[in-house]
C-alpha cells in the first residue's frame, strides 16, 4: 500500500491564457509539480502551444 505524502511538493495544471482569450478551438495544458513552501503563489511559465504553434504564457489553474 502506498503511503500518503505530506510533503510540500504538489501537482499543478498549467493552461494557456492566450488561446483561452482568442477563441481558437482546443486547449493547451501541461501538468507539472511545484514546491508549495517555496512558491506559494500561482505559477506562470512560458510553454509551447501546439495549437497556436508558438510559445505562450501558461498560468496555473485551480
Amino acid at each position: 500500500m502506498a503511503k500518503k505524502s505530506k510533503g510540500n511538493r504538489i501537482q499543478v495544471i498549467l493552461e494557456c491564457t492566450e488561446q483561452k482569450n482568442s477563441g481558437v478551438p482546443g486547449m493547451s495544458r501541461y501538468i507539472t509539480t511545484k514546491n508549495r513552501k517555496n512558491t506559494p503563489d500561482r505559477l506562470e511559465l512560458k510553454k509551447y502551444n501546439p495549437y497556436l504553434k508558438r510559445v505562450t504564457v501558461h498560468k496555473e489553474i485551480k
